[in-house]
């Protein structure tokens, strides 16, 4: 299915946005910490033709036979629902949150496709709202820049589809460069651009979806972000950002034991991402690999959003010889990634898919990405 297709004439305008991995710093986004994501080579694209009324039509590959239609004038979150509320819930946070005057404005028939996996962890739901706020933002010369549309798509997910996700995967499809990752402060929004430099060590990044699907408006994701508030507010901090390693020993005499172990993963993957960048800069991806395992039974004991699935991915590779894995997004399924060697990605990916065919596990979907660049207009 295509634009054409739908709206029966040719789309003027195309741009896209891409899925992200993670490569360390997980649930530390709303507590106002450090992340270390990259841009995929897996990109969701958004064809555009303006309208001369104020109607948003938006349609897509996924859902062929259905087109959602909302005016301009009646955008409202309790208006929106399913996928369509990546595309409408952008407008309407234009307006609500960047302040954007919407009120001269023409409407636009939007046709939506996408190679980013749904449901891995990989950010299919940033994808969208990145490309589209990009060319929102373009088309109706609303004049923002690329952070201030990063707060744009996190506060159309909070509030118009309801997920209470950070500001990572944004940040990471709007600003993301070429074989680097992008080290993001999210109290501050500032950013650093650090070369991953895997092409020149001969490394790549495994994924392995484990089919596994989650979702984050579900109550795993907000019970964990309640915890850390619990916890930050209970040490007398405004996030957990606040809190360092060296605190641990009193937060344990304060908190109960399952707040304590949340806090715990949030404060010692903070300093697991500082760590990354440093071993990044000073000695080359090979040496990140500890780190990358260590995130991974932070998540699995500590923060307790891994599953079997993504347990087994991570123990088969590292069993295998890759160099680091963890898994990666918001927990509760989803994918895991490794950092392996590019002559022993075939070995490690037959051993992943093997050890869940003898555990009785969904045959995996394995792929390697790349760092890309960020969101576009094609």
């Amino acid at each position: 299915m295509t634009f054409q297709q739908v709206y029966g004439y040719e789309p003027t305008v195309q741009y896209s946005a891409p899925g992200r991995v993670n490569l360390i710093g997980e649930h530390t986004d709303y507590n106002d910490g450090y992340v270390l994501p990259f841009a995929i080579d897996r990109r969701t694209t958004a064809s555009i033709a303006p309208r001369e009324d104020r109607v948003l039509r938006v349609a897509s590959a996924f859902e062929p036979d259905a087109v959602h239609e909302l005016s301009l004038d009646d955008l409202d979150p309790s208006r929106m629902n399913g996928w369509s509320a990546y595309v409408f819930g952008i407008a309407w946070a234009l307006r609500e949150q960047a302040g954007a005057d919407l009120t001269d404005t023409t409407g636009f028939d939007v046709f939506i496709d996408s190679d980013v996996p749904v449901g891995a962890g990989l950010s299919s739901s940033a994808a969208i709202e990145c490309g589209i706020a990009l060319a929102f933002n373009d088309l109706w010369d609303l004049g923002l820049d690329r952070k201030a549309l990063a707060r744009v798509g996190q506060y159309s997910e909070n509030h118009a589809v309801g997920a209470p996700t950070g500001i990572m995967d944004q940040s990471a499809s709007l600003l993301g460069e070429q074989d680097a990752v992008v080290f993001l402060d999210c109290r501050t929004l500032d950013t650093a651009v650090v070369d991953l430099a895997l092409e020149a060590n001969g490394l790549e990044v495994l994924v392995m979806d484990t089919r596994v699907e989650h979702a984050h408006a579900t109550g795993g994701y907000k019970a964990r972000r309640d915890s850390c508030e619990r916890g930050a507010q209970v040490l007398g901090v405004e996030a957990l950002r606040d809190v360092s390693v060296e605190d641990l020993p009193r937060a344990q005499e304060l908190l109960d034991d399952e707040t304590f172990r949340r806090v715990r993963h949030i404060v010692t993957e903070d300093q697991r991402v500082l760590d990354t960048v440093r071993t990044l800069r000073e000695q080359g991806p090979r040496a990140i690999g500890s780190l990358l395992v260590a995130s991974h039974e932070s998540m699995r004991d500590d923060f307790e959003i891994s599953v079997p699935e993504l347990d087994l991915a991570v123990a088969t590779a590292m069993e295998h010889g890759a160099v680091g894995a963890r898994m990666t997004g918001g927990g509760f399924g989803g994918a895991a990634i490794a950092l392996v060697d590019r002559e022993a990605r075939g070995d490690i990916a037959a051993a992943v898919t093997s050890a869940f065919a003898a555990a009785g596990y969904r045959e995996p979907n394995l792929f390697t990405v790349h760092a890309a660049q960020g969101a576009r207009r094609d």
